[in-house]
């Protein structure tokens, strides 16, 4: 049984910041701590994490990691900008949500609750020049990692274990998440909406490569639209698209989709490489099986202003992908154009190759 040492928040806080301030801007955290605030991390700084395990404190309503700017008046401007920042795992490096502090996509915000976005165990805004590498994530209480108006970064070798366990609504306790569950999920089951990496508005030049593991939701979420977040950590005066994006290597279950690609209301999402898809969710240990491995627009839901058109949503390469997905291995709504799909591939009784709902230009 692992011994978590206390007040590890405060502990590497205070590493990084004596850290900066002697000019050598490199800490080294070992051992296993519970984290009870968020640890800042300022520009031009290394956070190396060595065979150690961070976990949230119990009912904590607050990030493991942010930048140093993130929530602040200068961290919305273009000049107030964090910079060069990475955060390393060597050997076995977990960062862990601990118990689930029931904050929800339904109870945020309301009755004195904080934004949802406290849950991200990992949250950059306007950050550039950034790596985050080599981690264990588990048991995120909502999105793991999550990027808003980031650039010229790369996340890389991260792998994820959502705790799919929950109520359901007849009262019933489970640990396996199946189609069953549906409709009503995220109000009573899969309140988490445990994502792994998002990209939200603003992100650009990103390569995310060799994601593996099981997510609630979505593994790789990029999602270009105007939501409560945005309004939270957007930066006025820089473009608010999303582009030139690499997503390599992603072997994973996903109660959803391994890859998700969105954008709505005016925000443009283009140049985007998915190369290597992997759909591992059929008979999963926590999860009967995934939707799509891939899925590009959505023609059924508003989460913006109005749909994208085909002018906001271009040139998207997909190749390469291996599924078993409930739905179709490859999912296309709304409009786009300059798409190129190439060696898709089903298997395990997935039923379709191509969903195509788009219209394409």
């Amino acid at each position: 049984m692992k011994i978590f040492k206390k007040n590890g928040g405060a502990y590497i806080q205070n590493c990084i910041d004596a850290a900066a301030n002697s000019g050598t801007r490199r800490v080294v955290v070992t051992g296993n701590w519970e984290i009870e605030q968020t640890i800042r991390i300022p520009s031009d700084f290394t956070l190396i994490l060595e065979d150690c395990h961070l976990r949230m404190a119990d009912d904590t309503m607050c990030n493991m990691f942010t930048n140093a700017a993130c929530r602040t008046e200068a961290g919305r401007t273009p000049e107030g900008a964090d910079h060069d920042i990475v955060i390393e795992g060597r050997g076995r490096a977990i960062l862990d949500g601990g118990k689930y502090n029931d904050l929800s996509e339904r109870n945020h915000s309301k009755d004195g609750l904080p934004h949802i976005s406290v849950n991200n165990i990992l949250l950059f805004t306007n950050v550039a020049n950034f790596t985050v590498k080599n981690l264990h994530v588990r048991n995120q209480r909502w999105w793991a990692l999550n990027f808003v108006y980031c650039r010229y970064g790369k996340i890389q070798d991260i792998d994820f274990l959502s705790n799919p366990a929950a109520l359901w609504p007849d009262g019933t306790y489970h640990d396996r998440i199946t189609r069953e569950a549906f409709p009503g999920a995220y109000e009573g089951i899969l309140v988490r909406n445990s994502d792994g990496i998002d990209l939200r508005q603003g992100c650009h030049d990103i390569l995310i490569e060799n994601i593996t593991g099981f997510t609630e939701d979505d593994t790789v979420a990029l999602t270009a639209l105007n939501g409560s977040t945005e309004k939270m950590y957007g930066v006025p005066g820089m473009c608010p698209d999303i582009h030139n994006v690499i997503i390599r290597n992603v072997n994973s279950a996903a109660f959803c989709s391994n890859v998700r690609l969105l954008n709505q209301g005016d925000i443009k999402l283009y140049n985007v490489l998915i190369d290597g898809v992997m759909d591992s969710s059929q008979d999963h240990p926590y999860m009967d099986r995934g939707i799509y491995a891939v899925r590009v627009g959505d023609a059924n839901h508003m989460y913006g202003s109005r749909p994208s058109t085909a002018e906001e949503t271009f040139n998207i390469i997909v190749r390469n992908v291996y599924s078993r997905a409930a739905a179709a291995a490859v999912h296309l709504a709304g409009a786009m154009k300059d798409v190129t799909l190439e060696n898709i591939r089903g298997f395990d009784g997935c039923p379709k190759l191509v969903q195509n709902k788009a219209d394409i230009s």
